[in-house]
């Protein structure tokens, strides 16, 4: 087991940043809280597999997702990866650096600019409004909200919407193989092996019919780069699963908020601060919880000794409360600015849906607050049990129209 330098204090418990369960029923905000103020690089043993350092400090965070020469993405970029091999690496954007990186990301990041997703407002708006317009009363906010990635991936990747429950589950699978809710009863590694491989397929169906019929999407511009077959589907595996697992959790994660304290109505009358309530609501919700990275030599990182080869999971859920660089981090608070939030990443693998994502939360929230005029909590909320997904799973709400 790895130590801390001469002089590092831990805190009198060890905290286990893996374990669903912290994130699925605990506090993880309170473990970040003391590890950022006593062990902001930790290191965290992993039964039969090492361990990794555990980065909570918003400026370190910072440092790994951007120095992509120390920190490499190749080795996988997410915790149930640790000890596999990663098969997509230097095949998928996701799992790759500069330079391969940018020759598989550049063309799709043109497809992705604030000004090339506008022209999907109106269709994605449609979307949100088909999906709220029963909303009445009793209502499953968590369930209400599901299908929100439909309202860009029908657009973006020409998926059907009828696809789209069977895609949840799978999505789920993959990121949250831990939740009782998604887990089979071959355990989380056996969740997580069949999630994959019912996306990979479908994913391998959906590039083959487009190359049958083209429709000028994402799908079509990633099957005409120089890539084989499967790593075309590992692009539009890292494309789907990027804009489709968190998403949700955001405006979840805001209503809670909101209804907790008391100030729907104070957000829903000021439209003019709809652009800083998307920033606040993705700091506030951190859904992508951690993103790992592999040390390529021996380095530094906030004063620890970090070797060559060892995991380095920073996360986001910490950095974005942390006390030196918000003021009052656990508040939702609609006027704040500036907002130097990380929910998106940094660095070369800032997320590539994050014009889509900001599109897409706005337009919902202008129509949500728009739709109901008062919202209140109906029932015990339930959170998603995994050390990557912080989201919501069950949220019911008595919902009164306008």
């Amino acid at each position: 087991m790895r130590t801390p330098p001469c002089g590092h204090t831990r805190p009198p418990d060890r905290i286990d940043l893996a374990d669903p369960d912290l994130h699925g029923g605990g506090d993880p905000h309170a473990a970040w809280r003391t590890l950022r103020r006593w062990d902001p690089v930790s290191w965290q043993p992993v039964p039969d597999k090492s361990g990794f350092w555990a980065v909570t400090r918003h400026s370190d965070v910072r440092t790994v997702l951007a120095d992509h020469a120390r920190f490499t993405s190749t080795g996988g970029v997410v915790l149930n990866m640790l000890g596999r091999t990663e098969p997509a690496q230097n095949q998928q954007f996701a799992a790759s650096d500069p330079p391969r990186h940018g020759l598989i990301r550049g063309p799709l990041q043109q497809q992705m600019t604030a000004r090339a997703v506008a022209r999907h407002e109106p269709a994605i708006r449609s979307f949100v409004r088909e999906l709220l317009g029963p909303a009445d009363g009793l209502v499953d906010f968590a369930s209400l909200t599901s299908a929100l990635p439909m309202a860009f991936l029908g657009p973006l990747m020409g998926i059907p919407a009828a696809d789209w429950p069977d895609l949840a589950r799978w999505v789920s699978m993959s990121v949250a193989e831990q939740d009782p809710d998604v887990m089979l009863p071959g355990g989380p590694s056996a969740t997580l092996d069949r999630g994959h491989r019912e996306l990979f397929a479908y994913l391998l169906d959906l590039v083959l019919s487009h190359r049958r019929r083209p429709r000028g999407d994402l799908v079509d511009l990633l099957g005409a780069m120089p890539l084989r077959a499967g790593a075309i589907v590992a692009n539009c595996y890292s494309v789907l699963l990027g804009g489709s697992a968190a998403l949700p959790h955001v405006p979840r994660a805001v209503l809670a908020e909101l209804m907790r304290t008391g100030r729907y109505e104070d957000w829903a009358r000021r439209p003019e601060r709809i652009g800083r309530a998307v920033e606040e609501a993705l700091r506030f919700s951190s859904p992508a919880g951690h993103f790992m990275r592999l040390a390529t030599s021996d380095t530094t990182l906030g004063g620890v000794h970090v070797a060559a080869g060892d995991a380095v999971v920073v996360w986001l859920g910490s950095a974005n409360r942390d006390e030196s660089v918000f003021r009052d981090p656990d508040t939702l608070d609609l006027d704040r600015h500036p907002n130097r939030h990380l929910a998106f990443g940094e660095g070369r693998h800032y997320c590539l849906g994050a014009a889509v994502a900001r599109l897409t939360l706005r337009v919902f929230f202008e129509e949500l607050f728009a739709t109901f005029a008062s919202v209140e909590p109906a029932g015990e909320i339930e959170r998603v049990r995994s050390n990557w997904l912080g989201g919501i799973k069950r949220m019911p709400i008595l919902a009164g129209r306008r």
